[in-house]
């Protein structure tokens, strides 16, 4: 009987403590300020030089540019810009190497798909990824 005393005694007493599970699809997680989650990437501020395709360990980046139409300017202006986050590590190396900052890790990490396919994605869907944007606090 005292066994069942003190069960029941650890049980109210577990009620009325404050709830550690969150209401996930309904409310979004609380997520530390370094999260890195899916890039979102800025066409209008790369300038093609494929410092971010380097670094990538996994080789998951795909940036092809073209010389830029107008002849009086020089550069090149980006063609295409595909990640396949089928094998992206999320490492954030691509938006410390960067130097124009047209890369940046966003607080988004919903990513499940039904098929494999459907995890590469190309630069109008990296572009339109303003989902959780995080501000950039370089020194």
């Amino acid at each position: 009987m005292l066994g069942l005393a003190k069960g029941l005694k650890y049980t109210l007493k577990q009620l009325t403590r404050e709830k550690v599970t969150y209401d996930y699809p309904n409310k979004p997680l609380p997520l530390p300020d370094r999260f890195r989650g899916i890039q979102k990437f800025y066409p209008e501020k790369c300038i093609v030089c494929n410092q971010c395709m380097n670094i990538c360990p996994t080789e998951c980046i795909d940036l092809v540019g073209k010389k830029h139409p107008d002849p009086t300017k020089k550069g090149k202006i980006i063609d295409t810009y595909d990640i396949n986050f089928e094998i992206c590590i999320l490492c954030d190396l691509c938006t410390e190497v960067c130097p124009t900052e047209a890369i940046i890790m966003t607080n988004n990490f919903e990513l499940a798909e039904y098929s494999r396919d459907r995890l590469f994605k190309n630069l109008e869907w990296l572009d339109e990824n303003d989902e959780n944007v995080r501000s950039v606090n370089k020194p």
